[in-house]
Order: C-alpha cells, then structure tokens, then sequence
C-alpha cells in the first residue's frame, strides 16, 4: 500500500527537502503541498491523504489549529505529523490535545521521519526522543499519585489522586471505574501492561481489557492520547 501524504510548511525549501526524503521510499507519496494552514485544511480536504506532515508556526492559520480542523471534520481519516524547529512544551501538548498523532522536532534525521510516517500511516502514534521527556515529567503528577498508593490501595481500586483535584473530578465524570482509575494513572506514569498487571496483581490479558475501556470512555485513540488527557486535566 502506498503511503500519501500533504507536507504543510510556509517555507518551499523545507517542503522540498521533505519531499525529497519520503520519495526516495517507494511506499510513499507526496500528493500535495500547502505553505499555511488554512492550504492545509483545503487540501486535506480535497486530497484526504494519509498522513499530513504539519509546521506549527504558518501564516493565516498555525499549524495545530488547522490540525484541529482536518481532525474534527466530518470523515477525517487521515493522520497528523506534526514537525516543527521548536520544541516547546506548550506546542507539544497543545498538537498533542489536537489530535495529533506524532511530533519531531525537523533536527530529526531522515529515517526518524520516514518510520515516523510510516507508524502514523499504520494508526500508530509516534513521539521524537527530544520531547519524550517532556510528556513523562508533565504527567509525573498523574503518575506519582498512582504510585503513592500502597499496594492494598490498588489492589482494592481506591482513588489513587487527591479528593476533589482536576483530574479526580475528570476521571469520575468520565466514568472510570476504580480499577480503570488506577490503570489510566499508571499508564500515565509509562507503565507497560506488564508492569501494571504486577502492581495491581492482574492478567496482562486483564489489564488490556481494562486499558481498551479506559480508551473507549475517555473517547480517545490511543495510550498516547490517554496520557495526554490526564495531563491536560491534572
């Protein structure tokens, strides 16, 4: 299967180089090009690529609001890379919160991107070592109130945040159960499913379950997603 994707980029050079890079694969396509935003939107529209290489910083619209755009229309099906020279965590989690499905910082090498593309193309998700730290400390609250329960604590599905916080208030009106409450706050921590199986002495099968609802009820993707929910609301 081929691979088509939209690079949205104000700067012709970029767009080029990028072009360059991806069809030298002979499993991608480049089947547009837009220098702003709202090209972006209009394209993604007309085109309905796979994947969209998106900048952040364009003229008319930026990137992450024209990323938000394509993502809530009526048939999107088409997944967003965001690529940009900055790696501030205010872009980061604001693409992230849009939907996006994947962010590198454009230092990232040639084969960074090309896997990147094809991960997102698959409906995986998919974060540059660069700023992969910066999701795992902004979620440390999250996570570190999961693991300031004791064991008995999580076994028994006891809220594993503070009464009443944000993100407590959140998880209750989404209609996590306790269990799920405690699987969330250890996904949030980077905890694989092995690892929460062993803290909460559960089947992996189990946990999986439990993750899936997780994602249903909070009307999210993917693991990524979750993770990012519960920062934007802790």
């Amino acid at each position: 299967m081929t691979i088509r994707v939209l690079l949205a980029d104000d700067q012709a050079l970029v767009r080029s180089g990028f072009r360059i890079i991806l069809e030298s694969e002979p499993d991608i396509e480049v089947v547009g090009e837009a220098e702003n935003g709202a090209q972006a939107v209009e394209l993604a529209a007309q085109l309905s690529p796979d994947v969209i290489c998106m900048d952040v910083e364009m003229p008319e619209m930026n990137g992450i609001e024209a990323s938000r755009r394509i993502l809530t229309a009526p048939t999107p099906g088409t997944a967003i890379l965001v690529l940009t020279t900055f790696g501030h965590d205010a872009y980061l989690f604001d693409a992230l919160a849009a939907g996006v499905s994947g962010f590198l910082l454009k230092t990232s090498r040639a084969e960074q991107l090309i896997d990147a593309v094809r991960v997102i193309a698959r409906g995986g998700s998919l974060l540059g070592p660069e700023v992969t730290g910066a999701v795992l400390s902004r979620v440390r609250g999250a996570g570190a109130a999961a693991d300031t329960g004791t064991d008995s604590a999580a076994a028994t599905g006891e809220s594993l945040t503070q009464p009443g916080g944000a993100l407590d208030e959140a998880i209750d009106a989404a209609g996590l159960t306790p269990r799920e409450r405690a699987v969330l706050l250890m996904l949030a921590k980077g905890h694989t499913n092995a690892e929460i199986a062993g803290k909460l002495f559960l089947g992996e099968a189990t946990v999986k379950t439990h993750v899936s609802n997780v994602l249903q009820k909070l009307a999210v993707r993917d693991r990524l997603q979750a993770v990012v929910w519960a920062h934007t609301r802790g």
